[in-house]
């Protein structure tokens, strides 16, 4: 989703600032501030559940939980050390680093898989990828969406993407432009996806574009200076995630809009059970154990998140987003945090 409608400025003012204003180590009521965003899952359920606050009493933490409206929001937030924690998109989370952020990626809120994709209007004559030539299809800029559907194109189909005539459009105005006839295709999310797709056929999805290079994905991030002075903080929160994303794999498929899970992601961002449960089977939560695997965390530079780090950061700096990529992002990553859960699941 588009990460740059908010606040570009004032993440590169206050990314020297996380450094100085990172929470130092914990006394008896240290309270941490975590930023969480409109993403459903296991995370948000852990969250409204009290999962969290009781591990992390038990530590000495209280958190004040924030829900943020944006990742341009909760990158400043970050930068700035106002939060300790918090959930950002993978391209965001690259911008951010690159621009100076001192965070590291420690758990994958979720694969954004299934729910993005490039779908093709009926009638427009697209069966297939190379029928994606000379038809116009329309994307938001400068989004997840946007970096898989070149993706796609240039590495999975070998076309190139000047073949293609894509248009910047807003999520709103595609589902407009859908209805009118003005596209022929369009590579989005919900709820413009679920609107389009009434009318239309999946071409590809940022799964499957994420198995045939690398994935766009959910993080989240925690100050670095924040992370070292307090794995007591960090060892809790990150069982009580391992927890939660182990009782997803087993019975999330099972979540009905009674479900206390799917209560639970209601009363705390909002939308109906339905929309919950039909959310929560578009994405790819990873266990503990994947998350430490060579596909996210594992691996160092050969790891899935910081290719997809890298490959988001050259993205970017084509787009004109960031001024300049840097050699190395396997020091963002750190799945020491996971390791350790994996170990007492």
């Amino acid at each position: 989703m588009n990460i740059f409608t908010r606040a570009k400025a004032a993440i590169a003012a206050a990314t020297m600032a996380l450094a100085l204003a990172a929470p130092g180590s914990a006394s008896a009521d240290t309270k941490v501030v975590v930023g969480y965003q409109q993403i459903v899952g296991p995370f948000i359920s852990a969250i409204a559940d009290g999962s969290f606050d009781k591990a992390l009493a038990a530590e000495g933490y209280t958190v004040d939980w924030r829900q943020f409206a944006s990742a341009g929001d909760i990158s400043v937030a970050l930068a700035s050390g106002n939060v300790a924690v918090g959930v950002i998109g993978s391209t965001g989370a690259t911008a951010s680093v690159t621009r100076g952020v001192d965070a590291q990626l420690f758990w994958i809120l979720d694969n954004i898989g299934k729910s993005e994709a490039l779908i093709a209007r009926n009638g427009s004559g697209i069966e297939k990828p190379e029928d994606l030539k000379g038809k116009k299809v329309a994307v938001p800029f400068v989004s997840t969406s946007h970096f898989h559907l070149l993706v796609a194109l240039e590495k999975v189909w070998k076309i190139n993407p000047r073949d293609v005539t894509i248009l910047n459009l807003t999520p709103p105005q595609i589902v407009a432009a859908w209805e009118r006839g003005d596209i022929d295709a369009a590579y989005v999310w919900p709820p413009a996806l679920s609107k389009i797709e009434k009318t239309g056929k999946e071409i590809i999805n940022s799964g499957e574009v994420g198995k045939a290079s690398v994935p766009t994905f959910d993080a989240i991030m925690v100050g670095k200076s924040f992370g070292k002075d307090n794995p007591k903080f960090m060892a809790a929160f990150t069982k009580v995630l391992a927890k939660a994303y182990a009782d997803f794999k087993k019975n999330g498929a099972n979540w009905t809009v009674d479900s206390p899970e799917v209560k639970g992601n209601v009363k705390l961002i909002g939308g109906t059970p339905q929309d919950i449960v039909e959310a929560s089977k578009l994405l790819e939560y990873p266990t503990v154990e994947e998350q430490v695997s060579k596909a996210w965390l594992g691996g160092g530079a050969e790891g899935g998140a910081v290719r997809a780090f890298a490959a988001s950061a050259d993205f970017l700096k084509a787009q004109k987003q960031i001024d300049s990529v840097l050699p190395d992002y396997t020091p963002f990553v750190n799945a020491s945090f996971a390791e350790e859960a994996a170990k007492s699941q």
